[in-house]
């Protein structure tokens, strides 16, 4: 599709957009003429009392979230200064991470499959979602719903690791410095990654090599969004141990399992960030050490009734950086243990939210994020 065939498309569906809103009249949406106004297409919106609004409409076909910064500023005129302006983008499709950046900069935006958030601050507001985007043409990107992928963005979230200067190799080399140590992602799989997570304005490259994480939060929504609890294998147990026993008897087992079991979910959110208690004790277990789990605890495999749930890991990535403490098992890194509740159904969404402002937000604040 060029350029002039987009803008074409792109006027059609805000003015269909406009014309959704019963009241709203006098509205027109025009091709900007003049090449050094910047913008390719102008909306005039008559306001309730008098006067009229302008919507400068910036219409792209690839845009990256990383490339969005080189719009932010950009002047939108209006020939009476007092009256409200507002910038819009338009695009084919417009990701959850390109919507976000528009929100937070105070951008509107609409899509050719008729999505949007159209914002006149204190005047209109048409919101649409769920229409299937339409697609130009398939960007290739970076899968981060892979193992391989969920190492890398583990190790950039973690609040250990925060403020820290990457370089590709130092990634890959990571790993093998942890304990347990993880299998690393190999160097063709990082360059990837990297690229990707660079086109979509999580990360920074610095000014002598490297880069850092520029946006926490952006990224840990964006894994969250791919991850898949329910790709570890899941087993319901019955143990009549409880409270202080079932602690030791995890606690001296750990000693055993070498970082190869921890607390996990519920439980670990628990010792992380208290906020919401239910009776079942949830672990990541290796599957070596399951049978070895099940003798200590003297656990029956149910199918209703469980008070114990045990996870058995597809990747030992949720073993990385446990949060470890000489009286009790160690708790899965409290990234892990948000996009695990996340997905957990029940009141996992709450005890996720508790571990993002009580754990991360602070970290991540005192970095400079």
């Amino acid at each position: 599709m060029s350029g002039k065939q987009l803008e074409h498309e792109l006027t059609k569906v805000l003015r269909e957009l406009l014309s959704t809103v019963t009241w709203l009249h006098g509205w027109t949406v025009e091709t900007v003429q003049e090449a050094d106004r910047g913008w390719d297409l102008q909306a005039m919106v008559p306001l309730p009392a008098s006067g009229k609004a302008v919507l400068c409409i910036e219409c792209k076909v690839h845009f990256q979230p990383s490339q969005f910064s080189s719009l932010i500023d950009r002047p939108c005129h209006h020939p009476e200064p007092s009256q409200p302006v507002s910038r819009v983008l338009a695009m084919p499709s417009i990701s959850s991470r390109m919507a976000a950046l528009c929100q937070q900069h105070e951008w509107s935006w609409f899509d050719l499959a008729g999505n949007c958030r159209l914002n006149i601050p204190g005047f209109l507001l048409i919101e649409r979602t769920g229409n299937q985007p339409v697609r130009i043409r398939r960007r290739t990107g970076a899968n981060l719903s892979t193992p391989e992928a969920g190492r890398m963005v583990r190790a950039l979230l973690a609040p250990e690791n925060v403020g820290r200067r990457w370089t590709q190799r130092d990634m890959v080399n990571h790993f093998a410095e942890v304990a347990p140590t993880i299998p690393a992602p190999s160097l063709a799989l990082v360059n990837k990654i990297v690229q990707h997570l660079r086109d979509q304005a999580f990360l920074d490259d610095l000014p002598i090599r490297g880069f850092r994480v520029r946006d926490y939060e952006g990224l840990l929504q964006a894994w969250c969004e791919v991850y898949r609890l329910d790709r570890h294998a899941r087993r319901g147990y019955f143990t009549l141990l409880q409270g202080h026993s079932l602690q030791e008897k995890l606690r001296t087992l750990d000693l055993k399992a070498r970082g190869r079991l921890a607390y996990a979910v519920f439980s670990a959110a628990e010792f992380q960030a208290a906020h919401v208690r239910q009776p079942k004790t949830w672990l990541y277990v290796d599957a070596n050490l399951e049978a070895e789990l099940q003798s200590a605890l003297e656990t029956k495999a149910v199918d209703s009734g469980e008070n114990l749930i045990v996870l058995i890991p597809d990747d030992r990535g949720v073993f990385y950086r446990l949060e470890l403490s000489p009286k009790r098992l160690a708790c899965t890194n409290v990234i892990q243990t948000y996009v695990d509740l996340v997905h957990a159904g029940g009141r996992g969404n709450e005890a996720a939210e508790a571990l993002l402002q009580q754990r991360l937000k602070p970290v991540w604040g005192a970095a400079g994020s």
